[in-house]
């Protein structure tokens, strides 16, 4: 996430017509806009990747989104661009303006050494609070790693894999997820300060 992009707070209709006007993407909460940073080649192709092998598995039985699509928590307010978004079923979109998704069904978001404490922290606790989701999913860039995440009663079940052999089942799908088709072509670039594997649970 980017430096505040807004001094003023603005209110949900003016970030809409901001948006409507901008070249580049905000997210927003709590009256605050924040421009988002562009992402680096290797994010641009995780992501692709992601979106991809998502969509082949759940081809038939969801619909797969990327970045481009905004989301609404609407329990909470935020407005915010996950890298993907799946809807199994029918998509419930805003209107005005009708490219708003409230309703995913799993959301992914894959984390540079930036955007990961953001990730892991407040955005990961915006996204508890759609009843819709089922699973949320973070991706490293800097090596190959995936964690997933699944609401139960009491907490979030965690998994993960690592390894270009690794695999991993998407409890609430009944499909699996290879992690060499996830980085397809991705050359791993050195973390800052070094590959660390943080784990919030």
């Amino acid at each position: 996430m980017a430096e505040r992009a807004i001094a003023q707070y603005l209110t949900e209709v003016e970030y809409f017509a901001l948006e409507e006007k901008s070249d580049i993407k905000h997210e927003y909460f709590g009256g605050e806009v924040f421009a988002m940073a562009g992402g680096t080649y290797n994010h641009s192709l995780i992501v692709s990747n992601l979106n991809r092998h998502l969509g082949i598995l759940l081809r038939g039985k969801c619909k797969v989104t990327a970045q481009d699509l905004r989301l609404k928590v609407e329990a909470t307010g935020l407005l915010a661009y996950p890298d993907v978004s799946v809807v199994c079923g029918k998509p419930t979109l805003l209107h005005p303006p009708a490219d708003t998704l409230v309703n995913p069904t799993l959301i992914g978001e894959v984390l540079s050494s930036s955007t990961e404490h953001y990730g892991r922290t407040f955005k990961f606790d915006q996204y508890k609070q759609i009843p819709s989701l089922s699973t949320y999913i973070v991706v490293s860039q800097y090596a190959p790693h995936v964690e997933q995440y699944v609401p139960k009663p009491d907490f979030w079940e965690y998994t993960s894999a690592s390894s270009l052999e690794g695999r991993l089942e998407l409890l609430a799908f009944g499909v699996t997820i290879e992690l060499s088709e996830i980085y397809l072509n991705v050359e791993f670039e050195t973390m800052p300060g070094g590959f660390r594997l943080p784990i919030f649970r």
